[in-house]
Order: C-alpha cells, then structure tokens, then sequence
C-alpha cells in the first residue's frame, strides 16, 4: 500500500485564475533578469563519482578497487575549464552528500551500512546517510572529505561556474546517523514518538508493532550473490518505519524504495494537513512575502531540519539545489523553504524534479521553484520523435501547452534517470540527439541540462551491478568508456575520442554557446507556418523562430535519420534580407517573399540568424 501523491487542493480550485493574474509580472521579471546575464543558464549533471575514475575494469558488482572511483581533485582546473567551454554556467555535482554505501570507513568513526538495504554497491545518491558531510568515496583522504569538497566548491567559482548539488527531502537512508551535524542539531527520527503512526513533530512514520523485514525476492540477490559478512537477509529498524515512496508494510516490496523511509511533513497519513495551508493571494506575492508569511507559523519539525540543512550548504558556497522527488513534498514546504533560501542568497538556483503536470503551476508559484524538469510532455514527445513513432507537432504541442510558464522548464535529453540516447534501448545512435538537442537547447529561454558523456555518445551499456544498462549506473563502481576516452587519463582533451566523437563534441560545444545569443537568452518563441510541405516532412521538421528587439532566429531541424526533408516556411513580414546559418555553416539565403526554402540533410537543423 502506497501514500498517494500530495496533492495540494489549492492549486486545483481557483489556481488557474490567480496563476493567469501572475504569469505577466513573473515572465517580465525572467525577461528582465536574461536581459542582464550573459547567457541562459546552461546546467552540466555530472556524476561526481564517476567523473575522474580512469579504471576500465568494469566488473559486474565491482569494488572500489576493481572498478576505480572519481575524485573531487579529478575536477582539476583543466577539467573544469573543458566544462565552461561547452557553454556550462552551473554544475550540478550529483551524489555529494554522504549516502549509504557497503565500503567500510569505520576507521573514520562511520559506521557500516548493512547491504540488505544498500542497492548495489557504490549506494543510492539519494539515500542520504549524513546531510550535513559528504560522500567518503570521493576523498582522497576520507577524514578531510569536506575540506575537499569545498576545494573543489572554490575552484568551480574560480572557473566562473556556480555548483549545484541534491538536496532529497522526501526520504533519508534507513541507517540515517550524521556524525558532522552542528552542535545542537538532532538526527532525523532521534526525538521521534515511535509509538505512534504518525505525529505532526516526528520526522518519520511508523508501523506500530512490527518489525522491519528485508524485501524478498527470487529474482534479485543482494551484491549480485558475492560474499559479505552482514549479507543475512536482516536489518534492525523497530519499529518498522513507512518506506521512501509511501508504503506502509513493515516489509517493503522489492520494487519499493526500501533503502530509505519516509520524512514526515506534517501530512496526516489520511492525506490531511496538520499546517497552515498558503492563502490564495500568496501565489502572487514575491519570496519575501512568503518568508514574512512563515515567520508567525508554528510548523512541524522537518520542515526546520531542512531549512537548516540547505543554509549549511549554502554557507559552504553551494549556489543552488536540485530537489528530488519534489511532488511528494506539500507545496507548503516549499514556500517555506525556498523563500529562506532566497532571503539569504537571493540568487540562488533552484531545480525540482516534478513529473506530474497539474502541480507545475503550483511548485513555481506557490511553491517558489525556479526550474522544474519538462520531462512529461516535452521530453517524452522528444524521445518517440527521436524513437520513429513521435511526430513534430506533438512535440510543439507539448511545449505550447507550458507557454505560460515556458522560462521555468528546464530541458534536457539525459540524466541520471533516463537511457542514453546512443542506447539501444533509446535511439541506437548519438547522432540522433543532435536535431532533438537543438530544439531542446533553442525552443526556451529556459535552462538546458547537458549529461555527463552525452556529448562524446555515451552509450550506458556496461553492467554494472544493480539495475539494467542504457543508464549508467549510478548504484555501483563503474568505468564510463566513451567518457573516459575524451578524459584521456586526466589530461581532458579528448585525445582518445573517435573522429565521429570529436565532431559531435564540437557540435555540441558551438551548439550549446548559442545560448549567449540575444534570441536565445532572452527572446521569445515565433510559431511559423510551413508551406506546402510533405507529409514526411510535416512529421519530421520542427520549425520555429526566436525573437528578441536586436535578433531574429530561424530554427529548423530534420529528425528522418534516413532522408533529407526541403521545407518552405512562412515568415514574419518585418522578417526580410539574408539569413546566415549559425550552427552548420549551410549556405546563406535571401528571403522572398516573406518565404525561405530549406533542405535539410538526415538529422540536419539550421539556425538562421537574421542579417539586418
């Protein structure tokens, strides 16, 4: 038995007409703010783990010695300078914070996680162990981990780039035990009423009476079937706690999040609040007036443990958050939170992972998110597209469908949740991101993410341990090839990458510097029409204009792999002269009669700029 999605009932009575009210003032303030920046923001995910880990080993289940593990100083300078070249203007380093993992660090004072709730053997980034310390794993010196860390915060900032890391408020490691915390903080669950279900002030739930017990499975043994000493099938925990994603059985299913439990918010488990909810006005109020709100309240606990933890890191110099699973967190919390983190740093950046469509509106304006994921709609209807079966319009569709807030999706093609795109499993080749990268990187003023490999083509196809390939792995010890050639043992110059990954690494480096173009950061979307095109290419053509006071943009992109695809496009009337290709170098054109004529070769795009 699962919890359902929080929903919050306030943005889905009279939320669209409040929303509409706000959506002009919060539009020109993002208009105002590209304007002054040299660039949209560009986000680079990287899994820190795996960044600088030159092994090649690649054993199934491998340890860190086996397979090799990234370190913080494998950022080096010239790492770091190699990322800001591809247009990055913020680095999220994922998997930083210390999380459950089976190596042993006793020797630091760490205690030893059982691996009956670990999955794989590196661990889940998002079962956090100890928020306010980092990964083991990535130190040199494990007993100055942080230290480290903050090194590498600096040396970031030194190469004009800002950092990101995940913030994961909806669950924690089931062995949660912070060892770094300040003076005076309490660990998650140690105040807790563990006789009770539920209460507003315990940071988590309870099942009352029993026992945790270890998932079972016929089909899934715990590292693979290899040998360890706490490898028994139990886990200590009583009583049992509810599970990361909702379920309330003392014995998760294997398929649930069972590594990690439940944070409590103040969300009776009928689904009722036991809060203040936000009054309807407030959507239209700046963060300010959100912090004032809060001020007067007296909330439940977690809601405190997380506002601490997320201006800890923030006084480290961490410029921003990326939240995980924000949805199952009432929105209520993120206006608490995230209008604290503005009060102190007001630029700070902040990305939320939120797949469900009804609560976008919401989570930016109740809940004072800067950025949420355009997976459903956009990214998907990208994916089939890329895939054969999706058509050009739906992909249109899905982001005209999100205009009104269009500045504040972020778009990407990989993470660490989605295959890569050279997979199989995906699209089979990397040369089929470059069309669908185009259109992501140029429709939106909004950020771009770009993975780590992505750009060299990355495949995802090693077994690493726990799950299945076409993602690299992010549960265990893994080389990462096509990464790992353009690293060249640590002097990152791609001296070991292919022809075919050279050029497509620098098709996404003059692709992704398009982004300080003044259509690009700050303009806005033209629809065009296309003119008596086949229906071939009315499937497999997107076109569209970007438009700001001192630049015109025609965008056009062919996704048939296999033919190329002419197009005669309809332009604005203002729109006359010759345009000259910005991305690969096709032949400048004169505009006739309002009309441009394109032919684009297999998984070709033109990015026409206006001459004037």
């Amino acid at each position: 038995m699962t919890i359902k999605p929080l929903v919050l009932a306030l943005s889905l009575i009279s939320g669209s007409m409040i929303l509409t009210a706000c959506q002009s003032a919060n539009v020109s303030e993002q208009s105002k703010q590209a304007e002054q920046q040299e660039q949209k923001p560009v986000v680079y995910q990287v899994f820190t783990r795996l960044f600088g880990n030159t092994e090649t080993n690649n054993v199934p289940w491998g340890t860190a010695a086996q397979n090799g593990v990234g370190k913080f100083d494998d950022f080096t300078p010239k790492a770091l300078a190699e990322i800001k070249a591809m247009g990055v203007t913020h680095v999220w380093y994922t998997g930083v914070l210390h999380h459950a993992l089976v190596a042993d660090y006793s020797a630091y004072g760490i205690g030893i996680d059982d691996p009956d709730v670990v999955k794989g053997r590196a661990g889940s980034p998002y079962a956090i162990k100890d928020y306010y310390n980092v990964n083991p794993d990535l130190a040199l010196e494990p007993a100055k981990r942080l230290a480290e860390f903050e090194a590498l915060i600096q040396r970031t900032h030194d190469a004009d780039m800002k950092v990101v890391i995940d913030i994961v408020p909806n669950h924690v490691a089931r062995n949660y035990q912070s060892l770094s915390a300040p003076q005076g903080v309490k660990d998650f669950g140690a105040q807790d009423n563990t006789s009770l279900v539920y209460a507003r002030d315990n940071n988590f739930y309870y099942v009352t009476g029993q026992d945790f017990k270890v998932p079972e499975s016929a089909d899934y043994q715990v590292l693979g079937g290899k040998p360890h000493p706490l490898v028994d099938g139990e886990f200590s925990e009583s009583p049992a706690k509810w599970t990361g994603n909702g379920a309330r059985a003392a014995q998760p299913h294997i398929h649930d999040w069972y590594e990690t439990v439940k944070v409590n918010y103040g969300v009776r488990p009928d689904g009722s609040y036991d809060f203040p909810t936000l009054p309807a006005n407030m959507a239209k109020q700046d963060y300010r007036a959100h912090y004032a709100f809060w001020q007067s309240k007296d909330l439940p606990d977690s809601w405190y443990k997380f506002r601490d933890i997320t201006l800890y890191w923030l006084d480290k110099g961490v410029d921003g958050f990326r939240y995980d699973m924000a949805e199952m967190v009432p929105v209520e919390f993120w206006s608490f939170l995230n209008s604290s983190i503005k009060m102190k740093n007001p630029d700070a950046f902040l990305l939320a992972e939120v797949y469900n469509p009804t609560l976008y509106r919401p989570y930016i304006h109740q809940g004072k998110m800067d950025f949420l994921y355009d997976k459903v709609g956009f990214y998907d209807s990208l994916k089939l597209l890329m895939q054969g079966s999706g058509t050009a319009q739906s992909v249109m569709d899905a982001h005209l469908s999100v205009s009104d807030i269009a500045p504040h999706m972020l778009h990407f093609l990989e993470n660490h949740d989605e295959q890569r795109i050279a997979s199989p499993e995906f699209a089979g080749s990397a040369e089929k991101g470059k069309p669908a990268m185009v259109v992501s990187h140029l429709i939106s003023k909004a950020p771009t993410m770009l993975y780590f490999g992505q750009s060299v083509g990355e495949d995802g196809s090693e077994m690493a341990g726990f799950g299945k390939p076409s993602r690299t792995s992010i549960f265990d010890y893994i080389g990462v090839p096509a990464h790992q050639a353009w690293m060249n043992g640590g002097k990152f110059d791609g001296g070991q990458l292919t022809p075919e990954q050279q050029a497509l690494r620098q098709y996404y480096k003059k692709l992704m510097n398009l982004s300080s173009l003044s259509a690009v950061k700050n303009g806005e979307l033209r629809q065009l029409t296309t003119l008596d095109s086949s229906k071939k290419s009315a499937q497999t053509v997107i076109a569209f204009g970007r438009e700001s006071s001192a630049q015109q943009l025609l965008i056009a992109s062919n996704f048939d792999a296999q033919q190329p695809q002419t197009v005669t496009i309809k332009l604005p009337e203002m729109w006359q002269g010759k345009v000259v290709d910005r991305l690969e170098s096709h032949p400048s054109q004169t505009i006739n009669n309002n009309q441009l004529t394109v032919t684009l070769a297999p998984l070709a795009s033109v990015v026409y700029e206006l001459e004037n």
